[in-house]
């Protein structure tokens, strides 16, 4: 395995994206109201990167192997949907949970990056899930430093989420980033400590975990792309992309308008 580490200028160019990737969550959050389509917000993005931004969203046409092409600039994910769900017309509803997963290139880079949105007043259920999700985020980011392992990122991620109740989608994982969308390592969101490849200074990656409030099981919906759980319970995901620096770590998609932080998390992290 072959995992790129990234120069100070490639740090540099990576930010930039990041940066960009979350000020695109930033622009949708006051549209994320009952009644919009997600082929609207789909459009909205679209607009913003290309004219404002002068960025190119990257899941447009991106067409892995085995897979045809992505049709759409961003992934909407709602409710049971875990990810990659294609934005369509059907309006969002009161109570509706919806990930966005924004991946921006900026002169090469890559910046990717999701949110959580609860459309109007949503379950006490669907909100801790969201909460619960985002805190397994952070859980997972805190441990990465040099000679950490990947195992410890996905052991603090599994860990927190099981013993909150909830499951851990195991098909799709983190994984490396920069002039590709997808590189080495891939960051798996469950593991054992002191496993998988050592972290070393200019590494970047994403870390994004799929966290389901029932079972793990998934399938595919049909559409090729959109994964769903297979007991049909909400899903939620939270994904940051992140750098290793010589002293612990930098994410790298963060914005003026990102959610606060869990306040485990040290004072070190700033925008």
């Amino acid at each position: 395995m072959t995992i790129a580490i990234k120069t100070a200028a490639d740090i540099d160019g990576m930010r930039i994206a990041g940066r960009l990737a979350a000020e695109v969550l930033d622009m949708l959050t006051p549209h994320m109201v009952p009644g919009i389509s997600t082929e609207a917000l789909d459009k909205l993005a679209h607009d913003y990167m290309v004219n404002v931004q002068k960025t190119i969203p990257a899941p447009l046409n991106y067409a892995p192997p085995g897979y045809a092409p992505y049709p759409k600039s961003i992934c909407t994910s709602i409710n049971h949907q875990i990810c990659h769900g294609i934005p369509n017309e059907r309006p969002l509803k009161n109570g509706d949970i919806v990930n966005i997963d924004i991946t921006v290139i900026k002169d090469g880079w890559h910046g990717d990056t999701s949110r959580m949105f609860i459309i109007g007043e949503a379950s006490i259920a669907a909100k801790r899930l969201c909460q619960l999700s985002y805190e397994a985020l952070w859980r997972g980011i805190v441990k990465v430093r040099p000679g950490a392992r990947l195992g410890d990122i996905g052991h603090a991620i599994q860990t927190f989420a099981e013993n909150a109740g909830y499951s851990v989608v195991r098909e799709f994982c983190g994984h490396g980033i920069g002039r590709k969308f997808h590189e080495e390592p891939q960051v798996l969101h469950y593991g054992k400590l002191g496993t998988l490849e050592v972290l070393m200074p200019g590494m970047t990656f994403t870390i994004e975990p799929m966290v389901n409030a029932g079972r793990r099981e998934i399938r595919e919906a049909g559409d090729g792309w959109t994964i769903v759980t297979k007991d049909r319970s909400l899903s939620a995901q939270w994904e940051h992309t992140v750098v290793v620096t010589d002293t612990g770590y930098e994410v790298l998609t963060l914005s003026a308008g990102s959610p606060a932080l869990p306040a485990f998390v040290g004072e070190s992290v700033t925008v």
